[in-house]
């Protein structure tokens, strides 16, 4: 069985309805996502800074246990994140943003453009960056649903992430495009309770 040929179009749980088209898909270099989503850096530093303490302490064995240790971490780190990446879509149509995420459990999160309040692009190095949607109506996805594109330390209103992203800033104006070019049919209160939903996967 072929993973996810259950979908009839990439990254998304259905077909597209009658005058939606897909802008632009993407998923998180597993690299820059292990570095910047996962620290792997700053661990892997932690690590190294016990393995000196133990080479100043005289403690060879100290020493070889911490490089072990940054080893074994490092290496599941880098797999975690390129899992991530391979199972990760995020999809951009002139309607709603999907996430294609979940490494033991695929979830499809559609998140409408209209209940999109703002978008912030937080540039990495090389071009890449996150992307983090605020969305205005109430949502129930949890932040751990959510996790790891989620953006960090908002537990109590989750906002999605779009992750690691190649060429971000571009990826960013098509979105600022695409929710300039929505015209919201509700009414100010239906907008507050407009569906953020997950779809089965």
């Amino acid at each position: 069985m072929i993973e996810y040929e259950h979908e009839p179009i990439r990254g998304l749980p259905g077909d597209l309805p009658h005058g939606e088209r897909i802008l632009w898909q993407g998923a998180p270099d597993w690299r820059v996502f292990a570095r910047s989503a996962l620290h792997s850096r700053w661990i892997g530093v932690y690590f190294m800074l016990i393995a000196a303490i133990a080479l100043v302490s005289g403690s060879v064995a100290g020493m070889a246990a911490a490089l072990i240790s940054a080893a074994l971490v490092g290496g599941l780190l880098a797999l975690f994140a390129w899992m991530v990446a391979k199972t990760t879509v995020y999809t951009l149509t002139n309607r709603r943003v999907v996430l294609r995420i979940g490494v033991a459990l695929t979830k499809c999160i559609n998140l409408p453009l209209s209940v999109i309040g703002s978008a912030e692009l937080r540039e990495l190095a090389g071009g890449y960056g996150d992307i983090a949607l605020v969305p205005t109506a109430h949502h129930r996805l949890g932040y751990a649903m959510l996790w790891p594109h989620a953006r960090p330390l908002r537990f109590s209103r989750p906002q999605p992430m779009l992750r690691a992203l190649p060429d971000a800033a571009r990826v960013a104006a098509l979105l600022a495009e695409a929710c300039a070019g929505v015209t919201p049919v509700l009414r100010p209160a239906e907008q507050r309770s407009a569906p953020v939903r997950e779809a089965a996967a």
